[in-house]
Order: C-alpha cells, then sequence, then structure tokens
C-alpha cells in the first residue's frame, strides 16, 4: 500500500510563500537557496535581538544559508545533515518548465534534456521553491515567467516529488 504524505500544514505553505516573496525581491537569474525552518519561538528565544525583525505571529521562520556549492544540487544535498532545532528546509531554485507532450520526446541523459529545454520554443521559465518537514509534509510553489509582472502562481505538494525526497533525506 502507497504511503501519502501528511497534508501541509497552513504554517509550511505560508514560509514556502514567505521563502517565495524573498526569493522574488531580488528578481530572476538567481543561483539555488536554502533555507532552515525553525520554530519562531526558538530563534527568539536564542537571539531576542530579532524580535522586531520576525513576524511573531508565525510559527516557523525561514533563515537563509550560505550559499550551496556549484557542484550539482543533488550532490549537494546528499551532503546536508540538519540538527535536530532544524524542523524543516527550503529550496528555491530556476526551473525550465515545458509543456507536457514537449516532455515526452525529452531524452533519458540529464545533461542532453537540460540542453534540449533550455532551446526549446515553448519553455517557461519558472522559480520553484519547495519546503518539507519532519513530519513529511511538504509543499511546492511554483512561479511561471510572465511578462512585465503577469507571473503565474501554481501551488502543489506533488509539484517536484524527487526534490522533496531529497530535502526530506537530509532531516533524517
Amino acid at each position: 500500500m502507497p504511503t501519502t504524505a501528511p497534508p501541509p500544514a497552513p504554517d509550511l505553505i505560508a514560509v514556502a510563500r514567505e521563502v517565495e516573496d524573498f526569493v522574488s525581491s531580488a528578481g530572476w537569474d538567481q543561483a539555488p537557496q536554502l533555507f532552515a525552518l525553525v520554530p519562531t519561538a526558538d530563534l527568539l528565544a536564542a537571539q531576542p535581538e530579532l524580535a522586531d525583525t520576525l513576524a511573531q505571529s508565525a510559527a516557523i521562520t525561514p533563515v537563509a544559508q550560505d550559499a550551496l556549492p556549484d557542484a550539482d544540487l543533488a550532490t549537494a544535498l546528499a551532503a546536508i545533515v540538519w540538527p535536530e532545532t532544524v524542523h524543516g528546509c527550503a529550496l528555491a531554485q530556476e526551473i525550465v518548465v515545458l509543456p507536457p507532450e514537449a516532455e515526452e520526446d525529452l531524452p533519458d541523459d540529464a545533461d542532453v534534456m537540460r540542453q534540449v529545454a533550455a532551446e526549446h520554443p515553448q519553455r517557461r521559465e519558472a522559480r520553484l521553491v519547495a519546503a518539507v518537514l519532519r513530519d513529511g509534509s511538504t509543499v511546492c510553489l511554483l512561479r511561471l515567467r510572465g511578462e512585465g509582472d503577469d507571473d503565474e502562481l501554481v501551488e502543489s505538494p506533488d509539484l517536484a516529488p524527487n526534490l522533496t525526497k531529497a530535502l526530506l533525506a537530509t532531516l533524517s
């Protein structure tokens, strides 16, 4: 019998949106960014000087981490192990999205696939934010780049199952 992830908690959805807003404020063409998700109360107890800058009504606060290495993202994530004080993590990365009919013809080789996708006439640039908690809950937000301010935002826990699985592995 297949296992299903619990539905995303409203706090996880809110923190994923906060990460997406934060990353969006710097525009497009950014490297992947990793965030630790920590209980706001714990963060304030450790650093009370942050009380004026944190949304104290939020149960979880994203904390930006150092830049990820330029190596393969899967390799970088496989090397990460979070301490117990981190209740979850989130990753924001820019990707290329193709329509389903175009994906059927993609080659199996990952490098070739990226090249073909980058040159495809129906490609769309997007920013994916995947957030997970230790309890197994996941949420993904996808901002499809539009013309001017006409971006489209899609939300689903199932947008990037391999990425959420990799992020959950960093928490175990």
